[in-house]
């Protein structure tokens, strides 16, 4: 008997251990009930302020550019160029996302080029050009300090636009493949879509003109790779193109469309 009292918990005592586990397994539901609260609280305000951050980048590219043209819609159009480009190269949707919204800010570091070297009309000078090849520079300084994934792509965008891939570029004489891909679709799409606009020096140039312009270049200031890619999508490109000037996507689309 006294064996038997010592080997079996009181009815009392059992009661008290399933109340005490359901307690314990409430107060459980309830931490994890919280913590999963917080997290998504934490993740949706950084998502807010990135978001916030983004457009506010947006608008200072949208600031650069109207000193270099007249509407601004140019960096909206670089955006989705650049996203369909990359799809028609096989790349990813979310690579092709992310370059839709990192894409449009590769001229930012303009806002620190004054008017009178970015809208001469003539020749720069040595010296004017050395000023102007700045903003490539400038531009990743601005976007480089996140480590959030779409600015760090949008700072590699800057920096590397201007480079050729025959290794003639600047800033830093980059060659080939070298060149990060995100910034070979930028400066294809970019220079397609510059030629094709009115600037302060000269009328836009027809888009079978810009396309010959374009194929003169393949495998000296640009990838052949993705030359080719543009030229076989040129049709499809160019009609992007046209849409989003009628239509004019607000930075909320660019950011938040699928």
């Amino acid at each position: 008997m006294i064996m038997a009292a010592l080997s079996y918990p009181a009815p009392q005592a059992q009661e008290g251990a399933r109340c005490f586990d359901e307690a314990a397994a409430a107060q459980m539901e309830r931490f994890v009930d919280d913590f999963g609260r917080m997290y998504r609280e934490r993740n949706e305000a950084l998502r807010e302020v990135t978001r916030a951050h983004h457009e506010a980048l947006l608008h200072l590219s949208a600031a650069a550019d109207l000193k270099d043209d007249d509407t601004g819609i140019h960096i909206v159009r670089i955006g989705y160029l650049a996203e369909a480009l990359a799809l028609a190269l096989g790349q990813t949707v979310g690579f092709a996302r992310m370059l839709r919204k990192a894409a449009p800010m590769h001229d930012v570091g303009k806002i620190g080029t004054p008017d009178s070297v970015l809208k001469k009309p003539g020749k720069l000078t040595p010296e004017e050009r050395e000023v102007m090849n700045g903003h490539a520079a400038m531009g990743a300084e601005i976007l480089g300090r996140s480590r959030i994934p779409v600015f760090r792509m949008a700072a590699e965008v800057a920096l590397t636009h201007h480079e050729r891939y025959d290794g003639a570029g600047y800033p830093a004489g980059l060659a080939g493949e070298a060149i990060p891909l995100s910034g070979r679709i930028t400066a294809v799409v970019d220079f397609f879509d510059a030629l094709t606009m009115d600037r302060v020096y000269r009328p836009a140039f027809s888009v079978e003109e810009a396309l010959e312009m374009l194929k003169a270049e393949r495998g000296r200031a640009f990838d052949p790779v993705v030359v080719d890619a543009f030229l076989a999508h040129a049709e499809a490109i160019n009609a992007l193109r046209c849409r989003i000037t009628q239509e004019c996507p607000s930075f909320d689309s660019l950011i938040d469309s699928p």
